[in-house]
């Protein structure tokens, strides 16, 4: 790495999923391979194909944030608030020992507070504008995550919201990682929040075929990589990671989980929905993240793909690391974590990026679940149904979204 950038490390934490709530209960069901799939419960999904999805369970915002405050919030905003509070403290920081004006927040989203937003359109049709509550303004547009991360937390900073898709999380992990390599912040909440099993949204995705449908068995019904995969399952949740200038971080002896090293976005220019089956935007994705790290592709230890178990994407994603690695494409282990914690849309990036941030602290790789007949040209090392115990250095988060929008983070273990 150049010698002369800002040098940014990962010192804090936060989830809220839907295989915990806690980063120690995240990661333990993640490597058992316990699914949060289950029927939904959020609105009546008996005239739908695909009736199940992972909700977070036992989830009260009450219990971690003003109950007044939560009821004004739309979920996607009270999952991003408590899981950068969580990583805030995670990270040992305060108010008061930190230099507000030098932290800034990333929040990623794909649909923001569309749950509030569609029950507002409902009261408007049905009762007219004067029974709409005010408050749906803060939920109404995706700038609000952010901007109640930045009140809740009391930090002046830049709080700005990205939206690239399913790529979202990713990306906004890169624009800190960027902030604090220019010199602009010394510390960045960076992640992503979604709240998007809406009945809506469920039926655009049912209508489009893209989601799993083994209704009788939730936890085996996602497939990535597998010849009977017919899609994936909608989660919700949120993800954020304290980054830090390494100095900052040493100088108050901060934990330190992994370093980020580079970054890297690219755009297909395809289709408005599809991939291109030869994935050019996955490989210079990874092409040009590698090249920021200052890294070889043979360095590489483990990828978190993206892996969405559509009849497309895991070839695709496939081809592309292949395509990339070469021949060290068969020595990389390679997992597909969504089956255990459903697709989370704009937020898959942030928490599969902690996924990686985890597998190098911790030392051991999450399976990829319910892969029993690996597809046609599927034959990579995707740590079938067992965690794997493995000193990984430098790990690598794949993301595909809508119109082409890919991302690549690299995280390497710090002081290797």
């Amino acid at each position: 790495m150049d010698s002369t950038k800002r040098r940014v490390v990962i010192t804090g934490i936060g989830v809220l999923a839907p295989n915990g709530l806690s980063v120690d209960t995240f990661w333990e069901s993640l490597c058992a391979g316990k699914s949060g799939a289950a029927p939904i419960t959020h609105f009546d999904a008996s005239k739908l194909p695909t009736r199940i999805a992972c909700e977070l369970k036992n989830f009260d915002p009450g219990d971690y944030m003003d109950p007044k405050k939560a009821k004004r919030l739309d979920p996607s905003l009270q999952f991003g608030v408590i899981a950068a509070k969580q990583a805030f403290t995670d990270a040992g920081l305060h108010k008061d020992n930190v230099d507000p004006t030098r932290v800034s927040i990333f929040e990623g989203t794909s649909v923001g507070g569309m749950r509030s937003t569609l029950e507002g359109n409902l009261v408007y049709l049905e009762k007219g504008y004067r029974a709409m509550s005010p408050f749906g303004l803060i939920n109404a547009y995706c700038g609000g995550g952010s901007s109640e991360i930045a009140l809740e937390l009391e930090l002046p900073g830049r709080a700005v919201t990205i939206c690239t898709a399913c790529s979202s999380g990713n990306d906004a992990i890169g624009f800190g990682l960027q902030a604090i390599r220019e010199d602009d912040s010394d510390i960045v909440i960076a992640g992503a929040t979604e709240a998007p099993i809406v009945g809506g949204y469920v039926g655009i995705f049912s209508a489009a075929k893209s989601l799993a449908r083994g209704n009788d068995d939730p936890q085996t019904a996602m497939k990535p990589f597998d010849r009977k995969r017919d899609g994936f399952l909608l989660g919700e949740g949120a993800a954020f990671v304290v980054l830090e200038e390494l100095s900052h971080a040493l100088a108050r002896n901060a934990r330190i989980y992994a370093e980020v090293v580079g970054q890297a976005s690219a755009c297909e220019a395809y289709h408005s929905v599809a991939q291109n089956p030869e994935g050019p935007g996955i490989f210079r994705a990874m092409q040009k993240a590698l090249r920021a790290a200052n890294m070889r592709p043979d360095e590489v230890h483990y990828i978190n793909a993206h892996a969405s178990a559509t009849e497309s994407n895991d070839l695709v994603e496939t081809r592309a690391i292949k395509r990339l690695f070469r021949d060290h494409a068969r020595r990389l282990a390679i997992s597909g974590t969504k089956p255990v914690t459903g697709h989370l849309a704009g937020g898959a990036g942030a928490l599969e990026s902690v996924i990686c941030a985890l597998a190098i602290h911790r030392g051991v790789i999450p399976p990829t679940i319910n892969l029993t007949e690996p597809e046609e040209g599927c034959d990579l090392d995707y740590v079938p149904g067992v965690a794997r115990s493995y000193p990984v250095k430098v790990a690598m988060n794949l993301n595909a979204g809508f119109g082409g929008k890919n991302s690549c983070l690299i995280l390497k273990q710090f002081g290797s």
